[in-house]
């Protein structure tokens, strides 16, 4: 197996802690023992003085060599230029880790708030805003290399689940287990004969994928408006406030069923509230909207065309179905009653929104 030669370009300890494994086998083949053959390995670039006659008088030459201070200072400018790129935008969290932990040993980076600095600035500021805002809170009393990628690790595992714009997702009804669906073309017989809306498969699928708009990167609760958008058909969920078929009837249509007010795909009322479940006892939450929250969805009704400011409806379903045309299907509805079981949607994060690696790093 070949030896690596001494260069410069390997920290000093971990060179010779790994050739120490040669010892007894140089210390009997080669002339001049393990100490000769060692020093004989330090590249000719590298003068060594006479009289080194042990092995840690060689390690301390190496450190105190002009080549040992440019490899250290090499390493911090590599650590000062080194991004975090998380999996969902092709990055590798434990490659990152492994190769952060390298530089801050070959750049003898031991004190914990240096490291702490490091750490930061690699983080993707103009996209992370929450990681940022919550690496100073958790690493506020970190005492240790260790506890510092421990911490560092649920704040990205965390950060996995949040939900970005234009990020695709599923809905399920917690009373039902069903998914939120739609089907292209598929329209209602009564109310708007507008594309329908139902509760269908306990299992996600294209019927029931969404694309979530809002006009920022997270959405936070209390003050974010989502869209969502039906995959198949590019149609948002919505109401629809207009005549119905015959022209007999102005406004919000109503649903086949219970006649609460109907929802569909394509209505001109698109813009939805979304909340924790009041049924659901809060955790200690970043108010960001993630995969597997537990959530009521609210729509504000318009009174007629020219003003915004009617009640809040919420979205739901139940066990009732309605027959449409030859199909059988839950029905789904917004009402202004109250919240119970029937209005929990577990919204899941099917695909986030991939940004550019250059809007990332910049």
């Amino acid at each position: 197996m070949e030896v690596q030669k001494y260069d410069g370009n390997i920290h000093p300890d971990e060179w010779i802690d790994d050739i120490k494994k040669y010892r007894p086998q140089w210390n009997n083949n080669y002339e001049g023992g393990f100490l000769g053959t060692v020093i004989s390995l330090v590249d000719s670039t590298i003068k060594l003085p006479t009289g080194i006659d042990d092995i840690e008088k060689l390690r301390n030459v190496l450190k105190e060599d002009i080549s040992f201070t440019i490899f250290k200072n090499t390493n911090k400018r590599k650590l000062q230029s080194l991004k975090y790129i998380p999996e969902s935008r092709g990055g590798d969290t434990s490659k990152f880790i492994s190769n952060f932990l390298k530089l801050l040993y070959n750049a003898e980076i031991n004190d914990i708030e240096e490291q702490k600095k490091y750490l930061y600035n690699s983080l993707p500021m103009n996209h992370f805003n929450y990681i940022s805002n919550e690496f100073y809170r958790k690493m506020k009393n970190v005492n240790s290399t260790n506890e510092l990628i421990k911490e560092f690790e649920e704040i990205v595992s965390y950060e996995s689940n949040l939900i970005k714009n234009e990020s695709i997702v599923a809905l399920k009804h917690i009373a039902t287990g069903k998914y939120l669906s739609s089907i292209e073309n598929l329209c209602y017989t009564t109310g708007s004969h507008t594309q329908l809306i139902f509760v269908g498969s306990p299992e996600h699928c294209p019927n029931s994928l969404w694309r979530i708009k809002f006009n920022k990167e997270l959405a936070t609760y209390d003050d974010t408006s989502i869209t969502l958008q039906h995959i198949k058909s590019n149609k948002s969920l919505g109401l629809y406030y207009g005549y119905n078929k015959n022209q007999t009837v102005y406004g919000y249509q109503k649903s086949p069923v219970t006649e609460h007010t109907e929802v569909c795909c394509g209505g001109s009322m698109n813009h939805w509230k979304f909340n924790h479940s009041k049924l659901v006892k809060l955790q200690n939450h970043q108010g960001y909207l993630k995969s597997n929250d537990i959530i009521n969805l609210s729509i504000k009704k318009a009174r007629g065309n020219y003003t915004q400011n009617g009640p809040d409806v919420f979205l739901r379903s139940h066990d009732v179905q309605f027959t449409n045309e030859n199909d059988t299907l839950q029905e789904v509805v917004c009402h202004n009653e109250r919240l119970g079981g029937n209005d929990e949607w577990c919204i899941e994060l099917i695909k986030q929104y991939i940004w550019t690696i250059d809007s990332l790093i910049n």
